[in-house]
């Protein structure tokens, strides 16, 4: 393995030395590669995390001259430079710090100085790198986004492919139970079946932006764009298919949402179809019993899952208020700290039955039918809690602001008025709904699940936001003359 993994960095390093933008786009293309582990000097890392420092180095070397007299220029009080900032810039600073603090509340154990370094650390690296990429692609006919997307549609092809192959076929799924025909769930390389979902949904919705973009660009500049329309549907159609047959709930509700807010910004007409479509949607949920009984139990998460989900959240809740609302368990610290606030089980409640809460009492072969044990996840399993239990009240504050902003910065893309800056969003447009979309997916996936704390998914949450950042960037709407 040690030699293996020598030989493929020197080969990376090799090929980032000559073609950065080729070794970014590899590595994007290659997310799931942080599965990939090994240790360096005895401490611990990923194939992906190689790959990280190696782009890294390679560009700060390479523009350190450059690099180095920006630096130095914000401090000249007579600079009449013109200064691009970063996009999020302070703030993947400040979540940086705040993440490194919240180490400390955990004792600077390996775990949380890990955790710091994988996804904190090292995605603001990747995001300094990706961003200036973007912003000085390396053709002038090529635009600095699709050096993110087409790598984001090939891994996400390869993802749909092979958890598809496990749907068929059965194999290459270690959990007997996931195994099984009867309860089958495709895992793809990740091991579980959720971490399908968390990773394909968001890219589902960045490559709806990216084909309605490429139709609308076809149409009205009469290109040839058959290939790539083709290529992008192919990757939308298989993922949607991955993503079901991971049974991946929270994925596919936050698709759909994705989807609806995809609809509404998109244009009058196809909000007003929407709109309809929303509505004799929910009439024929509301009309038809069995759909209405298995949305309102989602929804309501009266279903197993839900009351498994609820039952960890109020573990989570009761950590934080006893001391820890401020500082939160620390980096890697949840499973220690919620450990004497956590419910060894819980009887599942069948709300469909009237006769249900008697039977808990009164029936004990009901009773054993229906207890479920539950287990201390890494995680909270909520978005909020996740953040707040992590990095304290700070980190989640900051996380939100994050959010809103990335929101705001799509918006005001939308609307942009002037004909000069109008034209030059025409092209963007879609693919700015479809980012807008992607965090809509992960909001929603976060009610439920854990949409950020994991190597890959961090690193896709901090490449969202460079992608919003170099389309902002590109409409000369960031730029500040001092």
């Amino acid at each position: 393995m040690f030699y293996l993994i020598s030989l493929f960095s020197i080969l990376f390093f090799i090929l980032a030395w000559r073609r950065l933008d080729w070794a970014v786009m590899f590595l994007i293309a290659a997310l799931p590669t942080y599965l990939i582990r090994f240790n360096i000097f005895g401490l611990p890392a990923t194939l992906l995390e190689v790959t990280i420092w190696v782009v890294f180095m390679v560009w700060l070397v390479k523009n350190f001259g450059q690099v180095k007299n920006n630096f130095l220029e914000n401090f000249k009080k007579d600079s009449k430079k013109v200064k691009i900032r970063y996009p999020f810039d302070w703030e993947i600073v400040l979540m940086v710090m705040v993440a490194l603090a919240a180490a400390a509340v955990a004792g600077f154990s390996a775990a949380s100085f890990g955790i710091w370094k994988a996804y904190f650390f090292e995605p603001a690296l990747f995001f300094i790198v990706v961003f200036n990429v973007m912003k000085n692609p390396p053709a002038p006919l090529v635009r600095g986004v699709e050096l993110v997307l087409w790598p984001l549609a090939i891994s996400a092809l390869a993802v749909s492919l092979l958890a598809i192959y496990q749907k068929i076929t059965g194999q290459l799924i270690d959990n007997p139970f996931w195994a099984a025909v009867e309860t089958r769930r495709a895992v793809s390389f990740f091991g579980y079946p959720n971490a399908v979902g968390l990773y394909l949904g968001p890219i589902v919705m960045v490559m709806a932006g990216w084909l309605v973009s490429v139709v609308a660009s076809d149409r009205r500049e009469r290109g040839n764009g058959r290939i790539a329309i083709i290529f992008i549907s192919l990757t939308i159609i298989l993922s949607l298919l991955s993503i079901y047959f991971a049974k991946s709930k929270g994925a596919l509700m936050g698709v759909a949402a994705g989807l609806v807010m995809f609809g509404l910004l998109a244009g009058k007409k196809i909000r007003w179809a929407t709109i309809v479509i929303l509505i004799l949607a929910g009439l024929a949920v509301a009309v038809y019993q069995p759909a209405r009984n298995l949305a309102v139990s989602n929804f309501t998460l009266t279903n197993k899952s839900g009351q498994i989900r609820q039952a960890g959240w109020a573990d989570g809740w009761k950590m934080l208020k006893d001391g820890r609302l401020i500082t939160g368990a620390g980096l890697a610290n949840y499973q220690i700290a919620v450990a004497p606030y956590h419910t060894e089980g819980i009887f599942i409640k069948d709300f469909s039955d009237p006769d249900a809460q008697r039977k808990l009492v009164f029936n004990e072969t009901y009773r054993a039918a229906h207890w479920q044990p539950l287990e201390i996840y890494l995680y909270p399993h909520n978005l909020v809690l996740n953040f707040w239990s992590e990095l304290g009240l700070a980190g989640l504050l900051l996380f939100i602001w994050i959010i809103l902003k990335y929101f705001w910065l799509g918006i005001f893309n939308l609307s942009l008025r002037g004909a000069e800056r109008r034209s030059n969003l025409t092209t963007e447009k879609y693919l700015v709904i479809g980012l807008i979309g992607a965090m809509v997916v992960i909001i929603v996936h976060g009610l439920v699940d854990v949409p950020y704390f994991k190597n890959d998914l961090a690193i896709m949450f901090w490449l969202l936001a460079a992608t919003m950042g170099s389309i902002i960037i590109n409409l000369n709407i960031w730029t500040t003359k001092n």
